[in-house]
């Protein structure tokens, strides 16, 4: 019945009244996946990516290891209670950013607006790009298809007029799902779907809602719309967004990150969302080595260290402070971006966090940068030695030094 009523909307699809066309592209299994593609005995078994031992964690899982009920964000030892014959390996984290950076190529030959949502799915505005198409399922079936002939990724494929629709929309069939979502279609795919499939609804809110008898997206609708208070003081703030969401008035912008020449930064999606300071630290030390890195290499020094996260609702958020003296030492970046992260975003629950180095000068550029009071210092220091010399030349003898050079041995 659920193949039926897709396929009814799909063929219907190339008949949608749409303003923007926004899509959702989503990797199937993307880490497991890059795992089968490099070693293809693993097709069809349940593999999982993480660590073995005390305190490992799945970071994903193939579909197989799913049927077992394994998931992300489990430990280790649970996963492999559920399924005994799990296949866990550490992972390539190296491979799976090329072949993340492959992917993303492959989009952008459609459209260049295109927005990263984590490693491996990503926002994108297809309304150019489907016009003239007499048939856009055939359309987004062969992206579908070449994307797996080129690269031997999966995809699943959410189409709407909003970026909440489409996300939805690709969550909605996987693996190698094609829906479209539109504003008429909300009822009667939406909200049958269980409560806590919504995206926006996270794992704290869903069981509060549940609590209160909500279990399904509909039942949830209906109390937004009641203006329910009870709902209201579990939701907070995201109520009404919650509610314009579901009425099909969600943002369809596409905000694209355009290339400064003026900074160095890099930016990592964790394996899993989190709230936990640790594992965020974690990954800002290494952000923090890399960026200092690509900057001494380039002889670089920065004015601004800015730090950017995207909450569980890929909302991005970002923060900078402006040093005295321009930096491109790896302690001093990552100081400040724990900072930066404790004053801001510890109540946060992340699944991206970045550091960006700004305002960057070059290095030999450093000693014309330099402060006001350290060149007038440097400059008094000059004088005083240029007097000394003079008057050890007229004594003949090395005689006088400055205290700063006096030995505390007891030389006079």
């Amino acid at each position: 019945m659920l193949i039926i009523l897709v396929n009814i909307i799909l063929v219907r699809v190339y008949n949608v009244d749409m303003s923007k066309v926004i899509v959702h592209i989503d990797l199937n299994a993307f880490f497991a996946r890059c795992e089968e593609i490099k070693d293809p005995s693993l097709e069809n078994k349940p593999v999982a990516i993480g660590h073995d031992g005390r305190g490992g964690i799945v970071s994903t899982c193939s579909y197989a290891a799913r049927k077992h009920g394994v998931s992300s964000a489990m430990p280790m030892f649970k996963a492999r209670q559920l399924c005994p014959n799990l296949i866990v390996i550490p992972g390539d984290y190296h491979y799976y950013s090329a072949m993340s950076k492959k992917f993303f190529n492959f989009v952008r030959r459609y459209t260049k607006l295109v927005e990263p949502a984590s490693v491996d799915e990503c926002f994108a505005d297809f309304t150019d790009a489907v016009k003239g198409q007499s048939n856009v399922i055939v359309f987004f079936r062969k992206l579908q298809t070449d994307l797996f002939k080129e690269t031997g990724l999966k995809c699943s494929i959410g189409v709407s007029t909003t970026r909440f629709l489409a996300k939805m929309a690709s969550d909605y069939q996987k693996p190698m799902g094609l829906t479209i979502i539109r504003k008429r279609d909300i009822e009667n795919i939406l909200f049958p779907l269980k409560v806590d499939s919504m995206f926006g609804v996270g794992k704290r809110t869903a069981p509060r809602l549940k609590n209160v008898g909500i279990k399904t997206i509909g039942e949830l609708y209906r109390k937004l719309e009641a203006d329910d208070e009870e709902v209201k003081n579990i939701c907070g703030k995201f109520f009404y967004t919650l509610k314009e969401w579901l009425e099909g008035k969600g943002s369809d912008e596409i905000e694209i990150e355009k290339w400064d020449p003026k900074s160095i930064g890099n930016s990592t999606t964790l394996p899993y969302d989190t709230d936990s300071a640790v594992e965020i630290k974690k990954h800002f030390l290494s952000l923090a080595k890399e960026v200092s890195e690509r900057a001494q290499r380039e002889d670089k020094l920065g004015h601004t260290i800015q730090i950017v996260v995207k909450d569980q609702t890929f909302k991005s958020f970002n923060k900078s402070t402006t040093l005295e003296n321009p930096t491109n030492k790896w302690q001093v970046i990552y100081d400040y971006a724990c900072s930066l992260y404790d004053k801001n975003f510890t109540n946060l629950t992340l699944r991206l966090v970045g550091i960006t180095l700004q305002n960057l000068i070059d290095y030999t550029d450093m000693a014309v940068q330099m402060s006001l009071f350290d060149y007038s210092r440097h400059e008094e220091e000059s004088k005083t030695k240029l007097l000394i010399n003079e008057l050890n030349r007229s004594l003949k003898k090395p005689l006088l030094k400055r205290a700063s050079e006096v030995k505390k041995n007891g030389n006079r």
